[in-house]
């Protein structure tokens, strides 16, 4: 199947092209146009694509079509006298689909003395009122065009300013590391539902994995926000990420399949009735058999759907349903060659099966200053983990992991917008119920003797079996406005957030959540803006349920909030409709983590591995730091060039036990992205992006305690008294992507190649601790020639080096119809 790949390009190439040269084949794009204040559909609104100047008005309920467009790359522009005008670059018409897009714009706001700050088509600029500063924007065509992202969004965000891809940088998990916080702190939120898997595999209490669940095709907008957060968004420290979904298609069924190497997807769009309409999608994985293929001893599997469907009751009322869940299995089999990183990855990780999904319903009333969302949801994390002495042959009486989980979480959200006069008010409250239980095992340390039967070792675990249910609540309010002939802008917000756990806060104001922003136009291309803020998160569930048995009590973890006070302050710079420049600086201070009173560490400097976090005895003394600054330049796709440049420097640091600040394990302190695309004449376009990370802190091995306990945890020990002292080399890597359209009679075909890392640069992780092996790797070699003793006391250890430096190509097409 694989080793066709390289045919079926030529075959396209030789036989699509000339298809495309005989025929010029037409497509279309829709949409409508609102105000974003207040939702309104807006009439009149004058829309021009270019090039080509074609122009359309949108009609009484905002609506609009271009119909037999030329296929092709185009700007559109949205005016109107009292609204700025907003320019949308890149947008790709083909015969296959047809583009849908909802356009919100702006009030215009009166020109000062030499300083213009109406009628600008913003297409680059991202901030809002709310947040003026620390905020980033992706379109469709930007995730699907970056180069090494294979259309998943966690890892195109490592494109931007502050965003690192994980301790290693090279890893192939994605850890969404920003601004130094750790990968449990950012939230994230599709239309206005949140969403707490985002990846297959995930890690429980953190967040991160190897692959993304989201529909690129779906997606119509990302918004991220690094700072200066909205406070209708709770439990958020480092990041909320807003998606903005596309409504289905109103005028006729269409759709996607997508097919590489590693998966097929297949999306649909279309009308139900006059009033609805729905996106649904699956997706199945082939990593399994490409790894059977280059003898790779795991065998992930995995699962993924999405729907959405679109009511509008009438012209004041929207109903909308979304949902995604995912399936994964990670299981091992034996190679068929043998090597010490391969039966390391057999030895060292758990087996992983997990399903995850959230389904909700919101609804939109316009008012007549502006409009309300209700929305229910429900999400549910079924995690089941279990590791072995050996994965291989696993049996419960080697058993040394086990989790059994199950975390549900039902929400209930309200929230109202107003506008009066400049004033724009948004207050609201949420309502959660939590069901929780969780049944894990740990083997810490087995229990170890001597030759003469002599214990040596106690043997330590940890064992949970609990369950809890309890509330969530929530509330904030927020407000802004622009003063000084509309030349300053200033948003307040308060946000308060509590829960009915015995071990947690009941009382929301100890919980107080301020922030203030603001932004000062210095002239028309020039803003500068500042933040502060506190941001509270509520622990793991698996950290609040853990029960600590080990002093012969029952004693619950505490469940204090993690506190989050936010610094930043920054220059934009918009010369025209299609740059951006921008420098920030930040800083921000932790308090109430939990540290680990086993490891002595930070729970901070966890999460960045397969299983859970939280499932141990915790105290939340521990504090932390980030501080940094931040360069960003965006060109935004003008005379068939695109490119965004990153800068980031920053420091990581948290504390222990011993309250001493110690980097933290993904304190890399330089990031640089750079990613550039053109487009060539024909339906070519070329994509390359460069990553840089400084080098990633690790915690070297105890090698006592690894030689003692290696045959039975399959890994070493590591010395968490010399917790992240040692550093390893510098991340750098190259990606390309090269696609080529053919656009048929309503069916259009991209055929892409996608090389990650194209020019074999070696990544370094951690080392590796293990034995010697014999020469066909079948035993472990020894001192003294005889049988391995359990205890590895007549063992050779060995570390080995953990790089890669292979190029991993991806080649694929997709057919739109």
């Amino acid at each position: 199947m694989f080793k066709s790949f390289p045919y079926l390009l030529v075959l396209c190439l030789l036989v699509g092209t000339p298809l495309a040269v005989l025929a010029q084949y037409k497509g279309s794009i829709s949409g409508s146009v609102v105000n974003r204040n207040t939702q309104e559909p807006l009439r009149q609104i004058t829309l021009e694509l270019s090039p080509g100047n074609i122009k359309v008005l949108s009609d009484s309920n905002g609506n609009f079509k271009f119909r037999t467009i030329n296929t092709g790359t185009y700007s559109l522009t949205a005016a109107a006298i009292s609204y700025q005008a907003k320019t949308i670059n890149n947008i790709i018409i083909t015969s296959g689909n047809e583009y849908t897009l909802l356009i919100e714009l702006e009030p215009a706001v009166k020109e000062l003395a030499n300083v213009v700050v109406s009628g600008r088509k913003n297409t680059a600029k991202a901030a809002t009122i709310e947040s003026p500063l620390s905020v980033q924007r992706l379109t469709i065509e930007d995730i699907k065009a970056n180069p090494g992202g294979n259309f998943d969004i966690s890892k195109v965000i490592q494109s931007l300013p502050g965003v690192g891809g994980g301790a290693a940088g090279g890893s192939f998990r994605n850890d969404i590391i920003i601004r130094g916080g750790a990968p449990s702190e950012n939230v994230f939120y599709l239309d206005g539902i949140e969403v707490p898997i985002i990846n297959h595999f995930s890690t429980q209490g953190s967040g991160g994995g190897p692959q993304g669940i989201l529909n690129v095709s779906f997606i119509e907008d990302v918004k991220l926000s690094t700072s200066a957060f909205d406070a209708r968004y709770d439990n958020a420290l480092s990041s909320v990420f807003q998606f903005k979904q596309k409504n289905g298609n109103n005028n006729r069924l269409q759709g996607n399949i997508r097919l590489s190497a590693t998966e097929l997807a297949a999306t649909f769009d279309a009308p139900v009735s006059k009033k609805t309409t729905f996106l649904a999608s699956a997706r199945r994985s082939y990593l399994q058999l490409l790894f059977k293929l280059i003898d790779l001893p795991i065998r992930p599997n995995y699962w993924d759907f999405q729907f959405k469907t679109t009511t509008k009751l009438n012209k004041k009322t929207t109903l909308n349903f979304i949902g995604i869940g995912a399936i994964d299995e990670f299981s091992f089999a034996v190679p068929k060659t043998a090597t010490p990183e391969k039966l390391y990855i057999i030895s060292s990780n758990p087996l992983i099966n997990q399903k995850s999904y959230t389904i909700g319903a919101s609804l939109k009333r316009l008012t007549q200053k502006g409009y309300w969302n209700l929305s229910l949801s429900r999400n549910t994390l079924a995690n089941n983990a279990d590791k072995y002495e050996d994965n291989k042959t696993p049996s419960p009486a080697n058993r040394t992991l086990q989790i059994t989980s199950k975390e549900t979480e039902n929400k209930l959200r309200f929230d109202n917008t107003i506008n009066y006069s400049n004033w724009k008010l948004s207050y609201g409250a949420v309502l959660q119920y939590v069901q929780f239980s969780n049944l894990f095992f740990q083997l810490i340390r087995p229990q170890l003797t001597d030759a003469q039967g002599n214990i040596i070792q106690q043997q330590q675990n940890f064992t949970s079996n609990t369950g809890i249910n309890f509330l969530r609540y929530g509330a904030f309010i927020q407000a802004g406005n622009r003063f000084f002939n509309n030349r300053l802008a200033i948003s307040a917000g308060v946000r308060i957030d509590a829960n009915s756990l015995n071990n947690s806060e009941a009382n929301p104001l100890q919980q107080f959540s301020p922030r203030l922003s603001a932004s000062y136009a210095l002239a028309n291309q020039w803003n500068v803006s500042a933040s502060l803020g506190s941001y509270y998160r509520l622990p793991s569930y698996t950290q609040l349920a853990f029960v600590n048995t080990a002093s012969g009590n029952s004693i619950l973890n505490p469940g204090k909030y993690i506190k989050s006070n936010h610094l930043v302050a920054g220059i934009e710079y918009l010369p025209n409709s299609a740059t951006r420049f921008t420098i920030e600086g930040f800083y921000k201070q932790y308090a109430n983590y939990p540290v680990s009173i086993t490891d002595k560490i930070s729970l901070a400097n966890k999460g960045i591995d397969f299983g859970a976090i939280g499932n141990e005895p915790v105290t939340q003394n521990g504090k932390g730091r980030a501080y940094g600054i931040e360069l960003f330049a965006q060109q935004k796709l003008t005379n068939r060039f695109f490119g965004v440049f990153s800068y980031t420097l920053f420091w990581s640091e948290f504390t222990g036990l011993n309250t001493a600040y110690t980097p933290a394990s993904w304190d890399n302190r330089t990031l640089i992205s750079a990613t550039m695309g053109y487009k060539f004449k024909r339906n070519w376009e070329l994509g390359l992006k460069f990553r840089y990370q400084g080098s990633a802190p690790f915690t070297p091995f105890d090698l006592i305690q690894s030689q003692l306990n290696y045959l039975t945890l399959g890994a070493g020990v590591l010395n968490y008294q010399q917790n992240n002292s040692q550093r390893l080399a510098a991340f750098n890597a190259g990606d390309l992507r090269i696609d080529k359209k053919w656009n048929l009679k309503r069916t259009t075909i991209d055929l892409f190649l996608d090389l990650q890392n194209f020019y074999g640069s070696k990544s370094a992780g951690a080392p590796l601790y293990t034995f010697k092996r014999n020469a066909d790797n079948t035993a472990f070699v020894t001192t003294d020639n005889q049988p391995l003793q359990t205890n590895g006391s007549n063992a050779i250890p060995v570390i080995l080096k953990n790089t890669d430096g292979n190029v991993l190509p991806t080649i694929g097409f997709i057919v739109e119809f």
